[in-house]
């Protein structure tokens, strides 16, 4: 009986979390997202990603919602697909380098960091 409860729980939850236009399901995500809600918001970015790939914004937001959510093999994954896109997004360059980082994999994050600065202006002192 527990099953089932639980079952028809997520059924309900996962409806109303894809319920609606895409703005309104955007604007969804952006309320999950600004509650720290991160698991939510990336639920549905996730639909809203794959309806409309050529889209930046809801892509980013996945990300970082993967990312804040500590799903990183995902967050990873979505900020490689982004930059193959548009591969001067320097902010997924900056992102993708945090969580190889937050992934333990600095030798990695090392060569999108500094990328990423760059592309921002931002040079180092000698």
């Amino acid at each position: 009986m527990e099953v089932t409860q639980a079952t028809e729980a997520t059924n309900a939850t996962a409806g109303y979390l894809g319920h609606g236009t895409a703005a309104e399901r955007w604007e969804r995500a952006r309320l999950f997202f600004d509650a720290k809600e991160y698991a939510p918001a990336a639920q549905i970015l996730h639909a809203l990603a794959q309806e409309a790939p050529e889209q930046l914004a809801p892509r980013l937001l996945l990300a970082r919602a993967y990312y804040h959510s500590a799903q990183l093999s995902r967050a990873e994954h979505e900020l490689r697909a982004i930059l193959e896109r548009w591969p001067v997004e320097d902010y997924a360059r900056l992102m993708l380098g945090r969580t190889l980082e937050r992934s333990g994999r600095a030798d990695e994050a090392r060569p999108h960091l500094r990328m990423a600065a760059a592309m921002a202006g931002e040079f180092p002192e000698r």
